[in-house]
């Protein structure tokens, strides 16, 4: 199992007030540049909100949330320190209750 770290906000917070597209820009331009692999993902409904261990963090988030996904926990935290009303955390994955990290509960259109 791997632990993966979180930082969940709203999607109307993180995705439409906060000027997140860019950071996330920099971010993947600056691992390209070093030949880093990508080890952070911007997931929509995140599908980890539903497991039973997560039930307290999805009832203090609002909802629809978005929740940027790591393996890095260094990366959440200066995240955490760069936005305002957002939660962090962490869980292991592949689990009976979180099978896939990433997986989201959005419909694709």
């Amino acid at each position: 199992m791997q632990t993966y770290y979180y930082l969940v906000a709203s999607q109307r917070f993180l995705l439409e007030e906060e000027p997140f597209e860019e950071v996330l820009r920099e971010r993947t331009k600056d691992y390209q540049d070093k030949g880093k692999e990508i080890d952070f993902w911007l997931v929509k409904q995140p599908a980890f909100l539903e497991s039973p261990e997560m039930a307290q963090v999805k009832q203090e988030c609002p909802q629809p949330a978005a929740a940027i996904i790591s393996t890095n926990p260094n990366f959440i935290t200066w995240l955490k320190l760069r936005l305002e009303f957002v939660k962090t955390g962490e869980f292991q994955a592949p689990s009976d209750t979180i099978p896939d990290p990433i997986a989201s509960l959005a419909s694709v259109s």
